[in-house]
């Protein structure tokens, strides 16, 4: 599975071509409109395959010349989280793009704890399980985020 972190130097604007496409096809499909505002956020989102905080969102938004509230990004953000394009990473307080939009799923996130990259897998086998362990206490689930940290295959070999 070492292809869920893309290797390091990789072109991130094709990523960020593509996954804008999928967020228009998901926009569309939804009836909501993909803004300027929302448009920035998830590109902002997508240069790297870090996960970004709200702050390092508006920093970098202002950084490019545009005053905004911090408000104004967190209701991009609600919108994009709602729509399954992005996930927020519970434990980081931060954010990074879904590679699986267009499918509902619980994934499971890989986070790096040197390099800070984000990887989303999302195994079947251990989302019914969580489905299963829920029906067994007659919960049912509103959110799931399965977190794991550790070392990317760049970090663990250097």
């Amino acid at each position: 599975m070492t292809d869920l972190f893309p290797q390091k130097g990789h072109d991130h604007s094709r990523c960020v071509d593509s996954a804008l496409r999928e967020a228009e096809k998901v926009c569309d499909a939804e009836n909501a409109r993909f803004t300027d505002m929302r448009r920035l956020v998830f590109s902002l989102i997508w240069k790297s395959h870090k996960a970004i905080t709200a702050y390092e969102l508006l920093d970098a938004i202002q950084a490019g010349g545009q005053r905004v509230q911090p408000p104004t990004v967190y209701r991009a953000l609600e919108f994009l989280t709602q729509l399954g394009l992005i996930h927020r990473i519970e434990s980081l307080n931060a954010y990074f793009g879904c590679d699986m939009p267009h499918h509902h799923h619980l994934g499971q996130y890989f986070i790096c704890r040197q390099c800070g990259r984000v990887a989303e897998a999302v195994d079947e086998e251990m989302s019914n399980a969580v489905r299963k362990a829920a029906r067994q206490v007659q919960f049912r689930i509103e959110a799931t985020t399965i977190e794991i940290k550790g070392l990317c295959h760049d970090c663990a070999t250097h």
